[in-house]
């Protein structure tokens, strides 16, 4: 896995809203749902790591700007996550702790 997510200019307000957000279980629970089948593959894809990112931002109703978007895609597309492997699980955790 590559650098933070802050090397990628995104917010650190953005992701204590999010993280806050998150704490709630019926938006984790949507969340959940969300990424629920999704693939290394899939999390390499830009088109469908960008509609994750939309629907994502829907659910937990934070509008992004197209850089913030566009600023979350990159992140994501760089940290080759298998979400199958636990330890990329736990690398990704760690981060946004």
């Amino acid at each position: 896995m590559s650098a933070s997510w802050q090397n990628f200019g995104i917010q650190p307000q953005l992701v204590e809203r999010v993280k806050l957000k998150l704490k709630n279980p019926v938006i984790r629970d949507r969340i959940k749902g969300l990424l629920e089948g999704v693939t290394k593959y899939d999390l390499q894809d830009r088109v469908k790591v960008r509609q994750l990112v939309r629907n994502a931002s829907r659910i937990l109703n934070e509008p992004l700007t197209d850089v913030q978007e566009e600023q979350i895609v990159a992140f994501i597309l760089a940290q080759k996550i298998d979400p199958q492997n636990t330890l990329h699980l736990i690398k990704l955790w760690a981060m946004f702790r």
